[in-house]
C-alpha cells in the first residue's frame, strides 16, 4: 500500500477537519442532534481522515485489512439542532503494532466544542485475526500525527 502523495492540505498539527450539515434525521424530539449520532460524525471524521491519507477504508478492505471499534468513548458539551453545520475533527493520539486510537473533536460553526471523544481500533486480517497495521499507514499516520 502507498500513501497518497498530495496531502499540501493536510494540518501541520495532525488534526484533519470535515464539515457535516445535520440532517432533520439526525435529531431527536427536542429538535437537537440525538447523542449517539455523533458517534457517526466520528465514523465520517475517521473516514475522510483515512482517505486523506490515501487509505480509504474500501482500499483498507480491497487489501485485506478491516479496523475494528474495540472502544468508543464520547463526552458532550453542547448541542445543536437541524441545519447547523459542525467541523469534525479527529487525529491518532496513539499507535501501535495492531492499535491506533482516534481522537475526535465537533465544534458549531462558531468554534464551539460540542463532544470530545475517542475510539480505539484494532487492525484484523481477512481470517478476522488480529494483524500489524501495515507499514504505509503506520507511517503515514506517524508522520502526519508527529508519533514516535
Amino acid at each position: 500500500m502507498e500513501p497518497r502523495t498530495d496531502r499540501s492540505d493536510a494540518p501541520s498539527n495532525g488534526w484533519h477537519e470535515c464539515r457535516i450539515r445535520v440532517r432533520y434525521k439526525d435529531t431527536d424530539r427536542m429538535g437537537v442532534v440525538y447523542y449517539g449520532n455523533y458517534l457517526t460524525f466520528f465514523e465520517i471524521a475517521r473516514a475522510e481522515f483515512m482517505r486523506d491519507l490515501g487509505f480509504s477504508y474500501a482500499r483498507l478492505e480491497a487489501d485485506g485489512y478491516s479496523l475494528v471499534v474495540i472502544e468508543a468513548a464520547a463526552k458532550y458539551h453542547g448541542n445543536v439542532g437541524y441545519d447547523a453545520v459542525v467541523r469534525a475533527q479527529s487525529n491518532v493520539a496513539d499507535l501501535s503494532r495492531v492499535r491506533m486510537r482516534f481522537e475526535y473533536r465537533i465544534l458549531d460553526e462558531e468554534g464551539r466544542l460540542l463532544v470530545s471523544g475517542h475510539t480505539t481500533h484494532a487492525c484484523l486480517d481477512e481470517k478476522q485475526k488480529p494483524v500489524r497495521i501495515p507499514a504505509a499507514i503506520d507511517q503515514a499516520i506517524r508522520e502526519r500525527c508527529s508519533i514516535p
